[in-house]
């Protein structure tokens, strides 16, 4: 009998994981935590978007009083301004539908992640079709979009916040509800992320960045009275600092909590929390201060605003 020889495409996949080839396909974005040294953000300039809010319509945005557009976009050009002073690359979402307000608060739109960006789907209705504009902004930069949230997920950005390369705390409440919070998880678990510190965010605050934040490897700062003892208990069992911001006004109506870190142990925050700034200070936490009160109308601020692209890896800052 003859032989039969099955002529096939002989040649097998190459085993390299789609992290090895990123940095040369791609591009050098990563994120895996808070404090790495920040090198490249994305912002979104307030435009026209921010003009059509008045005293009569603020509330159907969730604000709690119109902007003056250009003392608001002055502010925002100050912050990008020190994070170019520092290095730091600024991007934007060049383009936005003209009745979305909030979106100068790009963190909602954008996880980003040692592989790619999250984009993310908002939880109320007057901030949904952002995220087109985000992911146009990234694609056209070359970020990776490892997922966008779909089916009946919600979930903002600012819900969650890395601790370190395999630790994230990740909220759930009005803006992020189980499913976006479980299609968030099983894609971090897919990229190597095994802890997962559940926060569930109280009745009338948005995201975990108004109460939670970090300023340092291993230095969080944080109004006690509303976070979750087993988020703070997580944190001390991982040999964490915790610094308490407990003047409600600085907290509820200055927004101390809502910095960056443009590196361990060096943040930029709003302007108007001298208590919660000594504190960080005493410390050993250098604290940059930038004015911030027509942005907080939006009920936002400088991290509501900074959606980070790339910083160092964490074990390397």
């Amino acid at each position: 009998m003859a032989k039969i020889i099955v002529q096939g495409e002989r040649w097998f996949p190459p085993e390299d994981s789609f992290f090895d080839e990123k940095k040369e396909l791609w591009g050098d974005w990563y994120c895996d935590s808070e404090v790495g040294h920040l090198r490249s953000v994305l912002l979104r300039r307030p435009g026209k978007e921010i003009e059509i809010v008045t005293n009569e319509n603020h509330q159907n945005f969730r604000w709690k009083a119109p902007m003056n557009p250009e003392i608001a976009r002055m502010e925002q050009d100050t912050l990008a301004q020190i994070y170019r002073d520092h290095g730091i690359e600024v991007n934007y979402v060049d383009q936005m539908r003209e009745d979305r307000p909030n979106a100068l608060y790009m963190r909602d739109m954008v996880i980003m992640t040692p592989e790619g960006a999250i984009v993310c789907r908002p939880g109320i209705k007057a901030r949904r079709g952002e995220e087109r504009y985000a992911a146009q902004a990234l694609s056209k930069l070359g970020v990776p979009i490892i997922k966008t949230i779909n089916g009946d997920g919600i979930f903002d950005g600012a819900c969650l916040m890395w601790v370190d390369r395999h630790t994230v705390i990740i909220g759930t409440g009005a803006r992020a509800n189980h499913s976006g919070a479980k299609q968030v998880e099983s894609e971090l678990r897919n990229i190597g992320v095994t802890d997962f510190i559940h926060f569930p965010i109280p009745y009338g605050h948005a995201h975990i960045d108004g109460l939670l934040n970090i300023a340092d490897k291993r230095t969080a700062v944080l109004f006690p009275w509303q976070v979750p003892y087993d988020v703070v208990k997580a944190l001390l069992d991982r040999d964490f600092r915790i610094i308490e911001s407990t003047n409600i006004e600085e907290v509820k109506s200055n927004f101390s909590v809502n910095f960056v870190a443009i590196e361990p142990g060096k943040i930029v925050m709003p302007k108007g929390s001298p208590e919660t700034k000594e504190k960080m200070e005493a410390a050993g936490i250098e604290v940059i201060e930038v004015k911030m009160d027509e942005i907080i109308k939006g009920w936002g601020a400088i991290h509501c605003m900074t959606a980070p692209l790339k910083r160092d890896p964490l074990a390397t800052s």
